[in-house]
């Protein structure tokens, strides 16, 4: 496969999308995006699972990419945006590459079709179509949990065929699918995981970084992850995670991105934790175990 897209790789962030009173924050988000473009952080993705993407009306998207990107320009940085998309019916979502064709984003990360439960022909068909009606690269999303269809190898490989489609974010669930696709894949075609507690796995069979809603905290602890591996430094990447182990699981003891938001809401990052329906806030239970976690975080790193 012959391609100029860059090969997405390393750490990701799925950003949150902040809001305060039922509005979009756009004074948390400046901050956010400040914040994470003087992490290791290799990507942003906006409007996806975490960015709450399906709640927001189409002028915020407008603004959720305009701001970032303007941000991103600020810090000096080369920081590619992808932009989450999720649509099941394909004529929509052509439309939806139209509609975007001008934002300040570098490609799109694109969720196999919700609910309709379409053929692995129809996945194809919808993927290829979609692939043709945009000169941008395209991650796929494959996560049957939530949408109820799995995007087998077979299919995933033909698509990898298409110039502009460059990779996938897998949450497959089932290992032994994620092993045969990166042992399988073409060189170009990049497999980020999206499973926060499996990334120190997906790395040593292969993947080439993740996607992930916990790298909001700890950032840096989650790219030294994937350094110390790319230096051979096994047993220095396995203590690296060993920390963040259970702080992956905590962000994601109730449904994202409530506790992230609520972390950074704690740590002043977020003026507000405030989620759109039908997310809910965090329970008081997880409230208290965040502030704990909260607490030995920044004590750790006063004394570092």
């Amino acid at each position: 496969m012959q391609t100029d897209h860059p090969v997405p790789s390393g750490l990701w962030l799925p950003l949150i999308t902040p809001f305060r009173d039922g509005e979009l924050d756009e004074k948390s988000l400046r901050r956010l995006v400040k914040h994470y473009a003087a992490e290791p952080v290799d990507g942003f993705v906006l409007a996806a699972t975490t960015g709450e993407g399906l709640t927001l009306d189409e002028d915020e998207g407008e603004r959720l990419v305009a701001i970032t990107a303007g941000e991103v320009a600020r810090a000096r940085k080369q920081i590619p945006i992808y932009l989450g998309l999720a649509d099941s019916n394909t004529r929509k979502g052509v439309a939806e590459l139209a509609r975007t064709a001008a934002w300040p984003i570098t490609g799109y990360l694109i969720t196999c079709p919700h609910y309709t439960r379409p053929s692995q022909q129809g996945l194809y068909r919808h993927f290829s179509t979609l692939a043709d009606n945009t000169a941008r690269p395209i991650l796929l999303y494959n996560i049957p949990y939530r949408t109820g269809v799995n995007l087998s190898n077979e299919v995933t490989l033909q698509l990898a065929e298409h110039v502009n489609i460059v990779g996938i974010k897998d949450c497959c669930g089932d290992p032994i699918q994620s092993f045969e696709l990166m042992r399988s894949r073409p060189k170009r075609f990049a497999v980020l995981t999206g499973e926060d507690t499996l990334f120190y796995g997906a790395l040593i069979q292969g993947a080439d970084g993740g996607i992930l809603a916990a790298a909001h905290v700890e950032t840096a602890g989650f790219a030294l992850v994937r350094d110390r591996l790319l230096a051979g430094d096994q047993s220095g990447a396995r203590a690296a995670w060993h920390r963040l182990f259970d702080l992956a699981r905590l962000l994601f003891a109730e449904p994202n991105p409530a506790p992230i938001k609520h972390w950074l809401w704690r740590a002043r990052l977020v003026d507000s934790p405030e989620v759109r329906l039908p997310m809910t806030p965090v329970s008081d239970m997880l409230a208290a175990r965040i502030g704990l976690a909260l607490a030995q975080t920044s004590r750790a790193a006063a004394c570092a």
